[in-house]
């Protein structure tokens, strides 16, 4: 592909329908690492979406390339944990980075630009099966949530903060030398309730600093992303 339709596939991922945005986002999920070669131009192409509105994008940093030569300084455990219940739930082998997960279901392998997009577009046209709705007053969280069209759950709800960027100066492994500028890294994960969804949800969170927060509310096993929403 060349590098002028990169670039114009990048500007288009960047155009929101701003109807859209506020109401049902689509989540992207990036699992990455600073000690993969291969996982720069996929970082890339998730700081462009990271700016958009209706998208919430998260970089899962995964801690298994730390033994090639650098440690990551944002990869976790957990968060390859959650990489390998997806591959599970999908039915695949094995995992990998870079890869993207879209609304729980739909993976894309690697920085594949156009797949991205209509994985997105496919998932807006999803219809809604919970209304959330979060706001927060000083360091609490308040969660209030119900089914729509008949769907049921169970569901998990989990709660994450991010830091919307950070550099890097990489200085050992595949890319010594290198300063990464990375976006929306997931920096705290935690699953806050199991919901059946037979009655609406009212939960409170404490929150605190000035990390963005996001409440997710997805079918149990690592399922479909039904909600989310986020507060900055």
């Amino acid at each position: 592909m060349s590098r002028l339709l990169t670039s114009l596939i990048v500007t288009s991922l960047l155009s929101v329908a701003p109807a859209f945005a506020q109401d049902r986002p689509v989540v992207v999920e990036l699992f990455t690492s600073q000690g993969c070669s291969s996982c720069p131009p996929a970082d890339e192409l998730f700081a462009a979406l990271s700016e958009r509105e209706d998208v919430i994008a998260l970089a899962f940093h995964v801690d298994y390339w730390d033994y090639i030569g650098w440690k990551d300084p944002f990869g976790a455990p957990a968060h390859a944990e959650r990489q390998r219940a997806y591959a599970i739930t999908g039915g695949r082998t094995s995992i990998y980075t870079p890869e993207m997960i879209v609304n729980g279901k739909t993976d894309v392998v690697g920085a594949k630009p156009v797949e991205l997009m209509e994985a997105i577009n496919k998932h807006k046209s999803d219809a809604p099966q919970v209304d959330l709705r979060i706001a927060r007053d000083g360091d609490m969280l308040e969660i209030k949530a119900h089914t729509l069209s008949g769907a049921s759950g169970p569901f998990d709800v989990f709660m994450l903060r991010y830091h919307p960027i950070a550099a890097t100066q990489v200085k050992r492994g595949e890319n010594a030398g290198h300063t990464f500028e990375n976006r929306n890294i997931v920096a705290g994960w935690q699953a806050l309730d199991q919901w059946s969804g037979q009655a609406p949800l009212s939960l409170t969170a404490t929150v605190t600093g000035d990390m963005p927060s996001v409440v997710l509310v997805q079918r149990s096993n690592a399922g479909e992303i039904v909600a989310a929403a986020r507060i900055r």
